[in-house]
């Protein structure tokens, strides 16, 4: 079964009952029973960035807790400054949340599922899997 990275644009859909772009809720609902999805602790990050009263806040912590974490010490950290580097010199300059996002991906061999057009410039320079 594929790992799926699923990040903060996608996510957004999802919890506006939009499915995201190339995977139907229904998708990602079988991938979510089945663990196979995994969280980047960026993303969680921006997700509880949004303005949300207390019982939404406390309901999307609860949903966030039960994803797979991808791992990032601080080797996953210095490959995410690596890959910047490395899309730098190609021309393509991406924040350190898109390329922790990329890298999380490529660090698990997983699909990511994104509606951010950034990732298909990544994906042209380094191989990441996009839904």
């Amino acid at each position: 079964m594929n790992v799926i990275i699923v990040d903060t644009s996608a996510w957004i859909s999802y919890f506006k009952n939009a499915p995201p772009k190339n995977i139907s809720n229904g998708d990602l609902d079988l991938a979510l029973k089945e663990s196979r999805v995994y969280l980047p602790p960026l993303v969680a990050a921006e997700l509880l960035s949004s303005n949300l009263n207390s019982l939404k806040r406390t309901s999307l912590m609860d949903f966030l807790l039960e994803l797979q974490l991808c791992t990032c010490n601080l080797e996953h950290w210095m490959r995410v400054g690596e890959l910047r580097a490395e899309l730098s010199k190609q021309g393509l300059h991406v924040s350190t949340p898109d390329a922790h996002i990329a890298q999380c991906t490529i660090d698990v061999s997983g699909y990511l599922l994104t509606e951010d057009k950034i990732f298909n410039k990544i994906a042209n320079i380094k191989t990441i899997k996009l839904l």
